[in-house]
């Protein structure tokens, strides 16, 4: 890394979405970090990944974690400064109950996704 690198600011990149957005503020060959705001009543796809790793962190607002494991499903509240760790195989999805962003780390896998329901009509795609 040259020195100049060392200074300067990342490029963020925002995704849009149609539950809302989100904002992919770091991506290297280990690691990703993103913000995802999630409109009030919108809801990400059931899902879930073979390889990637991830953590959520409620900055701001609340959700509804859907969590499903050898056909045990789980609806669980996450409310702001609360955390899940999501490992690969574990199905998922999250609903808004009120605007929230969800700061989101994981392994870089960015399109190792499996969508099983979507109410946007992309399951079966890897559509952002």
């Amino acid at each position: 890394m040259n020195r100049e690198d060392l200074f300067s600011t990342r490029d963020i990149r925002r995704v849009q979405k149609p539950w809302g957005y989100e904002l992919i503020f770091a991506k290297t060959d280990r690691y990703v970090g993103k913000i995802l705001h999630v409109n009030k009543g919108e809801s990400l796809s059931l899902q879930y990944h073979e390889m990637k790793d991830e953590t959520l962190y409620v900055v701001t607002g609340e959700l509804l974690l859907t969590i499903e494991s050898d056909g045990d499903r789980r609806e669980l509240p996450l409310r702001q400064g609360e955390a899940f760790h999501i490992p690969p195989r574990l199905i998922h999805r999250m609903l808004a109950i009120v605007d929230t962003d969800v700061a989101e780390v994981s392994t870089p896998e960015l399109e190792d996704v499996v969508r099983l329901e979507d109410r946007y009509g992309r399951a079966g795609t890897k559509e952002p």
